[in-house]
């Protein structure tokens, strides 16, 4: 564990911290700030409010943004606030919101560079992604291939074995049910449902992620609809303690600022995947006639992944007054447990919205990292791996659920990290294709709204 705690404080020092930061403060300078100028049209398109040619691919914008966020929005929103806030306080949510605001420009970068240089495989399916657009953009093979092997690695730990811990950790707490036979059960489903592959994941993913979306923050609503009084309080704590750090509380034993900082961009990365490369995975598979549009709806995967699912959990565990506080064997409330202790605090029948969250987005984010692994495996050996990578992924969900959550934590968090470097490497390479790929983009959007507008005028 000490070794493990070791490599973390390596991987998320201070280089990988200012790359991340770096190319997305550049390129919001860069870009005039586009994340924010056109947030309000890429939700529309993404959300199939808005409607917009489509060209070759396998999946629609909006299944394309469903199974991004299916990868994204998951244990990290749930689980991963409450173990950011029990090792970096409160302060760490801060963190991860301007991790995904600045973020989201970068999600918009890696997926218009994903579409830019996709290619069709064997089967007629879309392949990109950042092993893709280093190799044709850079011809960095090296480079491409150390992502695709960090990224192959990476899904079996916050992609995989996290899901199916947190899985099994709420299952037992809730319901009593063995961690051996969650992970054996969620194995098994997972497994039938990959047969279908991107369309069928991108259907599951198109019904379950609203789905549950909608429900969990409902009822995180009325959590906080109850301790209103609570939420002036927490939200002082999350600015305050982001710059100071957190006093110790309980059995929570305090934060620095540099811990704060370190938790919250490692999961504010976790949960947004800005920067880290693989929602792009899912981008290039989308029907877009440009590589601009679908560009803009993968970036709004930040924004509601980070600013808006992870903001309702870390304001639940604010006001619910529990950090610090053991659970009935003392140990320290911390991950799912955590977040069905706030919960159940508002409500007797909390726990169970939770824990239903829990189990469905679990299911999704297996299912979306499944993909993104299976990319990045058939890049290096060809499409005839897949099948023993999808029987390989289904049955490390069984070791997953009875591991210990810390230990599946640091590894999650070591390979997200590993994985980052090329892609942000990758990033900065290519940033002046960016750059003049959006504004040509940017133009044609603005010429498309000038004949919307006259086509309104003359009806």
């Amino acid at each position: 564990m000490i070794l493990l705690h070791s490599i973390y404080a390596l991987v998320w020092g201070y280089p990988l911290l200012i790359l991340l930061m770096g190319i997305g403060i550049y390129l919001t300078v860069a870009l005039k700030g586009l994340q924010f100028k056109y947030l309000g049209y890429a939700l529309k398109l993404g959300l199939g409010l808005d409607k917009a040619k489509e060209g070759k691919g396998d999946i629609s914008h909006f299944q394309s943004l469903m199974t991004a966020l299916a990868a994204t929005v998951g244990i990290g929103n749930i689980a991963g606030v409450a173990t950011a806030i029990t090792i970096g306080g409160l302060g760490a949510l801060f963190w991860m919101w301007v991790t995904a605001l600045i973020g989201m420009v970068t999600k918009f970068a890696e997926a218009l560079l994903a579409l830019k240089y996709r290619t069709v495989d064997e089967r007629g399916e879309m392949c990109g992604g950042p092993m893709y657009f280093i190799e044709k953009g850079l011809g960095w093979r090296w480079l491409a291939l150390t992502f695709a092997g960090c990224g192959a690695i990476a899904t079996f730990g916050g992609g995989n074995m996290l899901q199916a811990n947190s899985v099994a950790d709420v299952m037992s707490s809730v319901f009593h049910f063995d961690p051996l036979w969650s992970g054996i059960v969620t194995a098994g489903l997972i497994g039938l449902t990959l047969l279908g592959g991107i369309k069928s994941i991108g259907r599951v993913a198109a019904f379950l992620v609203p789905f549950m979306g909608i429900v969990y923050i409902g009822g995180g609503l009325l959590v906080l609809l109850k301790f209103y009084d609570r939420i002036p309080a927490a939200a002082w704590g999350i600015f305050s303690h982001a710059f100071t750090g957190q006093a110790a509380i309980g059995g929570f034993a305090g934060s620095t600022l540099l811990m704060s900082m370190q938790v919250g961009i490692s999961r504010g990365l976790m949960t947004s995947e800005a920067g880290l490369g693989t929602a792009s995975i899912a981008a290039a598979a989308a029907k877009s006639d440009v590589p601009g549009r679908q560009a803009m709806v993968s970036m709004t995967g930040s924004f509601l992944a980070t600013v808006v699912m992870c903001t309702i959990t870390g304001l639940i565990l604010g006001v619910s007054n529990l950090l610090g506080q053991v659970d009935a064997d003392g140990k320290l409330l911390t991950g799912a447990s955590l977040t069905v202790a706030a919960f159940q605090s508002a409500f007797g029948w909390g726990q169970y919205i939770v824990s239903l969250g829990l189990v469905l987005f679990a299911f999704t984010t297996l299912l979306g990292w499944s993909y993104y692994g299976e990319k990045c495996i058939e890049y290096i050996w060809g499409r005839k791996i897949v099948p023993f990578y999808r029987l390989i992924f289904s049955l490390m969900i069984i070791p997953g659920a009875i591991l210990e959550l810390e230990t599946v934590w640091l590894i999650s968090d070591i390979f997200n990290g590993l994985m980052a470097f090329p892609n942000l490497i990758g990033l900065c390479a290519l940033s002046g294709v960016v750059i003049t790929e959006t504004r040509v983009f940017l133009r044609e959007l603005e010429e498309e709204k000038k004949q919307k507008l006259a086509a309104k005028i003359l009806v």
